[in-house]
Formats: C-alpha cells, structure tokens, sequence
C-alpha cells in the first residue's frame, strides 16, 4: 500500500515516463587492483548483484527522482529474472508490462571495475529476441515522455526504433535515446532514422565522434544540432556539453568518493530529462545531470548510488556551479 500510495502522490506532479528496453542483471567485480588481462588472474576487493541494463537504470533513476515509470521489457523465468522484477517493485516501478518466456534465460553483464575505468562482458539472452510484435502501442498512453537505449545490443528490437518514436512522437510524448556502443564499431546509416523523431540524444565522447566522423568535440556537438532539437555529450571526469536550439553549454563534473561507474551515464541521463521534464534551463539540465551521473558512482552497481529529489537539491546547494 506504501509504495502504491507513493506512486500515485508521483503521478499527481510529474510526468509520466515510459522506457522500453534490454533487462538483465549486473554481476559487479568492484576495486579491481589493476585492470583485467586475457590470461591472467586478477583480484577483486567486492562483487555484488543487481538490477542492470541501460534502461532499468534510467528508469530507477528518474523514478527515484519522483516521475512514475513503466518499464516495458522481456526477461527469462529464471532466477536473475526474479531478481529483476523484485528490485524493479522495490523502486516503485511496475512490473506488468515485462514479459517472461521459459525457454529463455535471463540476460546478464558482468562488470569489472577499477576506480578509473571499467570493463563490460554481456550475455543478452532473453534481451536479444525482444521485439515489437510483443509491443502494445497503446502501452504510450498518459506517458508524456519516452525513453531508449541499447540500440546496437538489441538486435530484434533495432528494426522497430524509428516506428516506437515516431508513433511516440505522434501520441504527443517527447523522446530521449542513449544509442550506447556499437559493438561492431559500424555506426550504421540507419541510426539517423531515429534521430529523425528524437528530442533529446545522449552520446559519450568516444560515441560522438564515431556517430558524427567528426575529428573534436565541438564539431560534434555542432553536426549532431542540426540532427536533433537537443544532443548533450557526455565527458566522464571532464563534464558534459550540450546544444539545444543553437545554443552551447559546457559545465564540469562533480568530484565524488568513486566506487563504481557502472550505469553512470544512464543515472546522467535521468537526471537530465527530469530537468528538462520541468521545463529547466539547458545549464540547469546538465547540472542535475552531471550530479546524478556522479552520485551513482559512490555504490556498486548503477542503481544502489542514484539520488532521490531531496538529495539531489541539497547536492546542487552544496556544489559550486
């Protein structure tokens, strides 16, 4: 009853927002004493269990910042897929739109992470068979904003992405898409499908310039403008910088105790649409995104760290801008 009571006290004030994507779980090797080698055998200080994937990420983080969520995704019934929907209930999101096939086995990632730097092996399962024939698009509607990631590890879904946008857009929802890595390092043409019905473009430096075959950041940031209404580059320990309408903000990062990075793009990217959700300036958008990026750092795994509202406020009190 709490959390159905919380939910509903959500609903009354902010958007709704609606995230359809990979599920899986994080098995997070943190305080690595140096980075991992093909044929060698490090140590771990830690290794921890939880809730992964780009999407569940980003949705527990804007859901900790009050929006009410629904995550629309496919897990195997197995025990990484009990796991997933016991810690999604426990963040307050609903867990009727994710569907389980027995024949499947629940995704996984395995992290291995130094205070600097990580490295991610993934095993999708249930992740890659994920389509839109499972898809309702009525499942849109009372959402007003949608959310996707993992473009490139989503291999069933990948087709459907500029249709899920266009009919989002359509249905009068405002879009955000986080691409993330190419594995196979070929960006494809097609991409720009989705951009063609995308508000917000999260990319990290490395992705940017990949995306854009620009030669700096800058050019970048200018080529993916003319692209989207609003494209916001993340630089890690360097900050971001964005562009919206023309206009170009660069701010720094916020220096935290880090732990672990995984999934700090992901809390980056909620903590910027909940800002741009309450019609926030581009500055003010990327701070609170930066500092969610940041504060997700301080635990193991992408979601033990996110902040709630009150949190985040007294942090950005606290920090200098």
């Amino acid at each position: 009853m709490k959390v159905a009571r919380s939910i509903k006290m959500r609903s009354l004030t902010k958007p709704r927002v609606i995230v359809i994507g990979e599920l899986n779980v994080d098995i997070v090797a943190t305080d690595l004493v140096e980075p991992p080698q093909m044929g060698a055998e490090i140590l771990a200080n830690d290794l921890t269990l939880r809730l992964g994937s780009a999407s569940a990420i980003f949705a527990c983080g804007i859901a900790k910042l009050g929006h009410e969520v629904t995550l629309v995704s496919q897990v195997g019934k197995d025990v990484f897929g009990d796991f997933c929907l016991s810690e999604l209930r426990s963040a307050g999101i609903s867990t009727r739109n994710v569907f389980r096939r027995p024949e499947l086995r629940t995704g996984a990632t395995l992290a291995l992470s130094t205070r600097k730097e990580r490295a991610l092996v993934t095993y999708r399962g249930a992740i890659a068979t994920f389509g839109y024939k499972q898809l309702r698009m009525s499942m849109l509607k009372g959402h007003r904003h949608l959310h996707m990631t993992s473009y490139f590890l989503q291999a069933a879904l990948r087709p459907a992405f500029p249709r899920i946008f266009r009919e989002a857009r359509l249905a009068g929802l405002s879009t955000s898409f986080d691409p993330n890595s190419d594995p196979a390092h070929t960006w494809t043409s097609k991409i720009g499908q989705v951009l063609a019905h995308t508000d917000i473009l999260f990319l990290n430096k490395s992705e940017a310039l990949q995306l854009t075959r620009a030669r700096g950041v800058r050019s970048a940031l200018k080529k993916l403008g003319s692209s989207v209404p609003c494209a916001v580059i993340k630089l890690g320990r360097k900050g971001a910088v964005a562009i919206r309408s023309g206009e170009i903000v660069a701010v720094d990062s916020y220096k935290v105790q880090t732990l672990d990075t995984t999934g700090a793009g992901d809390s980056f990217a909620a903590g910027f649409v909940a800002a741009y959700l309450r019609g926030n300036s581009l500055i003010e958008c990327l701070r609170s995104g930066n500092a969610c990026g940041a504060l997700s750092t301080r635990n193991a795994g992408g979601t033990a760290g996110q902040p709630d509202t009150v949190e985040l406020k007294n942090f950005l009190r606290r920090s200098p801008s």
